[in-house]
């Protein structure tokens, strides 16, 4: 089985940060993975969009067109990836920052107010994280416990204080109705 999933928001949002705990997820789930960011020169607030390949088989190529799952943080990244999910795919939204809707019926639309559970619960730019937490919660391509391990990898060492935070964010997004 392969999962493509196109993350897109603002630079600064942590679409390539929660690509790579995706991917990192992946390989402890002994999967073939590829991860392809793509951003504007900005350094903040420009587009930025990442690319994940999660498979049971050798991915021919890192590139997504037609994504099985999309996270969108931001309504031009929304509108932008809406009309590529694949029929039968999943959409998870940051309703927060996106005001855009479709009337596509052949996917699962999941709004989360992210960016706002990631305010009220003071976790600063946890909103990526919360959405990765519903998306595991509603398709289970990758296990809390891969997840969790993930994180503890990805964060470097001198930010360490940020683990607890990110497990706070994809609790709130798993358990967010």
């Amino acid at each position: 089985m392969t999962s493509e999933i196109q993350l897109a928001g603002f630079g600064g949002q942590g679409i390539l940060f929660a690509g790579k705990v995706l991917a990192y997820c992946g390989m402890l789930a002994d999967r073939e993975v590829s991860w392809l960011p793509c951003y504007g020169p900005e350094m903040r607030g420009g587009t930025c969009n990442c690319s994940v390949c999660l498979s049971d088989e050798p991915i021919g190529s890192p590139t997504v067109d037609e994504p099985d799952i999309i996270i969108a943080m931001n309504d031009p990244s929304f509108r932008k990836f809406i009309d590529t999910v694949k029929p039968g795919g999943f959409a998870f939204v940051d309703s927060t920052m996106v005001t855009s809707s479709t009337d596509r019926d052949d996917i699962k639309v999941f709004c989360v107010p992210a960016t706002r559970l990631a305010s009220d619960n003071d976790l600063a730019g946890g909103a990526n994280i919360i959405l990765i937490g519903k998306l595991i919660r509603e398709t289970g391509i990758i296990s809390m416990n891969d997840i969790e391990a993930a994180i503890k990898e990805i964060v470097p060492p001198k930010k360490a204080q940020l683990i607890e935070n990110n497990l706070k964010a994809i609790n709130i997004g798993y358990e967010f109705v």
